[in-house]
């Protein structure tokens, strides 16, 4: 009986300390990629790698060139000259791959960079709307499963974030 009475108690005083806070959900992956600044960086970005995609490429139909010249050239020279330009095209298809690698750790590296810089100057607006309308709580929406509209605060804060951050420095 005293487990029931303690239950029902600690149901109650749940709902009532529920019925008090206001919780709200925020999209931080739209935010990051539709505002202002979050459209600037995605652009930033895509233009470097569309740069340097065709860099690759014209790189990676160097290489294939001299793969199938090595190949015609199999029968026609010998053996150890064939093996010497064969290591030779591996080192130089390693060395692609090790600089691609290292290009998109790098553009990684700069939206990481690019993120953080939007996100600490997202953190306080986001701080001070949560103080201005006496929310409780902010839950990401990625958390959430079924939520009514009304609690979602993502356009109100990217309309903050427009009006404070329009760019950054890259």
């Amino acid at each position: 009986m005293k487990k029931i009475f303690l239950l029902l108690i600690f149901i109650l005083n749940f709902e009532y300390a529920y019925a008090e806070n206001k919780i709200v959900y925020i999209d931080l992956n739209y935010i990051l990629n539709n505002s202002i600044v979050g459209q600037t960086i995605t652009k930033h970005i895509k233009g470097i790698k569309e740069k340097n995609n065709k860099e690759f490429l014209l790189i990676e139909k160097e290489l294939l060139d001299k793969e199938n010249d090595i190949i015609k050239k199999k029968n026609i020279i010998e053996e150890n000259e064939f093996n010497n330009q064969v290591n030779l095209l591996k080192r130089e298809i390693n060395e692609y791959r090790a600089k691609k690698k290292k290009f998109n750790k790098d553009i990684d590296n700069k939206k990481i960079k690019y993120t953080k810089i939007v996100l600490n100057t997202l953190n306080p607006i986001i701080s001070k709307y949560v103080e201005e309308n006496s929310i409780s709580m902010v839950i990401p929406k990625k958390n959430i499963i079924i939520a009514k509209k009304n609690l979602d605060i993502t356009n109100s804060i990217m309309d903050l974030l427009n009006n404070q951050l329009k760019k950054i420095e890259f």
